[in-house]
């Protein structure tokens, strides 16, 4: 009786391990499929290129210097009798003060003898010139008879004239070495230094002040041989800013003057002046600029048309990486015109509708496949779908 049971019993326990074994080989084989369909190419991010204009922008340094350097000196002799209050060292004078007044009786007193020798000249040439028209009148009443020019007192005229104008650059002398006694600032100076003090006697000649002229000041900045290829066709005139960099900084404006038209031997650069107006600011309310300060200029350059400006992180060897429409690695050369900062300015390898790669895999190929980021993904799902629609099935 039992046997019998078992043997009832058996086949619907063998069907039912069939069915539980059946459905075991059915789940690893679904887990199988959904290993398959997991997507292992690598990630990047892209940005889309955009070709600009370009303004360059040409940066360089150097030192604040006096438009001239002035060695004053005396132009006549004499007693020093007074000098300005600020002609010290570091002082500030305006074009037409008066620095040094010398002593002045002996020059006036040759000032008045130069006009009483004036006055005699023209005196005795108004004499002359008296004889020799009487002269001329007895001429023309004995005309038969010949007459020289002595007779017609021409050589005596001639010699007065001569000694009129004799007499007018004597005053004139007089007159310069009286004015030359009070030594004048020959433009808004700055005043280095002063060799004379009141008492003292100069003689004609001696130097007595050292002068900067502050009504324009000089920056010579070098321009390096890259940076050359970039300067405008027409440099004088054009507009710098200049830079005084550190705790008080500040910007002034300037003006390219001219290129000193040499290069370098040791340095092969080309050197610009740039001039800037009322350095220390007399009559401006901008800040002062020191002689000497060593400041940084800027000013524009060439225009370039169509380039792109990409981050210098993204170049290698004169190459980027772009995806292309297989969603593949494309490596693309480009041509790099000019380095600013950060950045790269590429004139030609890329497209406007290129796609960057802006963050690579560890080791990016040529064809290599990958995933743009935030991008959709209907291959993988289409896959996913029909998986699970065959299991179903089965």
């Amino acid at each position: 009786m039992q046997s019998n049971s078992l043997r009832w019993v058996f086949p619907f326990v063998a069907l039912a391990i069939g069915v539980v074994g059946f459905m075991g080989i059915n789940a690893i084989a679904q887990e199988d499929q959904s290993k398959t369909a997991v997507d292992t190419r690598p990630t990047v991010q892209v940005e889309p290129v955009e070709a600009n204009n370009h303004q360059v922008i040409i940066n360089s340094y150097g030192e604040i210097k006096p438009l001239e350097n002035t060695q004053l000196a005396a132009q006549v002799s004499g007693e020093v009798i007074s000098w300005h209050p600020n002609f010290v060292a570091g002082g500030v004078v305006s074009r037409g003060d008066t620095l040094i007044s010398i002593e002045k009786d002996n020059y006036e007193a040759a000032v008045l003898v130069a006009e009483a020798d004036l006055a005699r000249a023209k005196a005795a040439l108004i004499e002359e010139q008296a004889q020799a028209k009487v002269a001329e009148d007895e001429a023309k009443r004995f005309p038969s008879k010949a007459r020289t020019d002595l007779f017609l007192r021409k050589p005596q005229v001639l010699s007065a004239q001569a000694a009129v104008k004799s007499a007018q650059a004597a005053l004139k002398r007089a007159q310069r070495d009286l004015e030359n006694c009070d030594i004048k600032a020959p433009y808004d100076a700055l005043v280095i230094s002063r060799n004379v003090g009141v008492g003292q006697f100069v003689a004609m000649g001696a130097q007595v002040a050292d002068l900067n002229n502050i009504e324009t000041a000089e920056v010579i900045i070098p321009i390096a041989g890259f940076d050359s290829v970039f300067l405008p066709e027409r440099i004088k005139g054009i507009k710098a800013t200049i830079i005084q960099k550190g705790l008080n900084s500040f910007t002034r404006e300037g003006v390219i003057d001219r290129d000193l038209g040499i290069v370098d031997n040791a340095t092969r650069m080309s050197s610009l002046v740039v001039r800037i107006e009322d350095p220390y600011a007399l009559k401006t309310q901008q800040p002062a600029i020191k002689f000497g300060s060593y400041v940084q200029v800027n000013f524009a350059g060439a225009m370039l048309n169509n380039i792109y400006r990409l981050p210098q992180s993204l170049v290698n060897n004169q190459t980027v990486w772009i995806v292309n429409e297989n969603q593949e690695l494309e490596p693309r050369k480009v041509t790099v015109v000019r380095e600013e900062g950060e950045y790269f300015y590429i004139s030609s390898g890329l497209n406007a509708d290129d796609k960057l790669v802006t963050t690579l895999p560890e080791y990016p190929q040529k064809g290599m496949q990958v995933k743009v980021a935030g991008m959709g993904e209907p291959s993988n799902a289409n896959t996913n779908t029909e998986s699970s629609a065959d299991a179903q099935q089965l």
